[in-house]
């Protein structure tokens, strides 16, 4: 008899979990990058405490037939962040370490991905 009410509190315990949505969190700190400005000056751009984990298509560069992609990233969060070449975390991608340096020009982006790593 005990087992059986183990066994249906565990599947209580388990289906109220199930039941209750998982709430978003945020990275914590910046991730910032460079992208060309309409009139082709560099401009620079920031997000504060980003959502995570989840994928983000940069707004500034979003329409690869009307932008160059951004570049210069750098990932001031506390989480791993992949960089990619397109929108919607698709294309050639790089892994940015929690605090690191800031990229090189060259590295090119249009999307990046937080993956709620610390």
């Amino acid at each position: 008899m005990r087992l059986r009410t183990a066994v249906v509190a565990a599947f209580g315990a388990l289906a109220l979990v199930v039941a209750v949505p998982m709430s978003a969190s945020a990275a914590t700190g910046d991730f910032s990058y460079k992208f060309a400005g309409l009139d082709g000056t560099p401009q620079s751009a920031t997000l504060h405490d980003p959502a995570s984990p989840g994928c983000i298509t940069l707004p500034e560069v979003a329409d690869p037939g009307s932008s160059e992609p951004a570049f210069a990233p750098h990932n001031d969060t506390d989480e791993w962040v992949i960089v990619f070449t397109e929108p919607d975390c698709t294309g050639d991608s790089w892994t940015l370490r929690p605090h690191g340096n800031p990229a090189t020009d060259r590295l090119k982006l249009r999307s990046v991905f937080l993956t709620g790593r610390h």
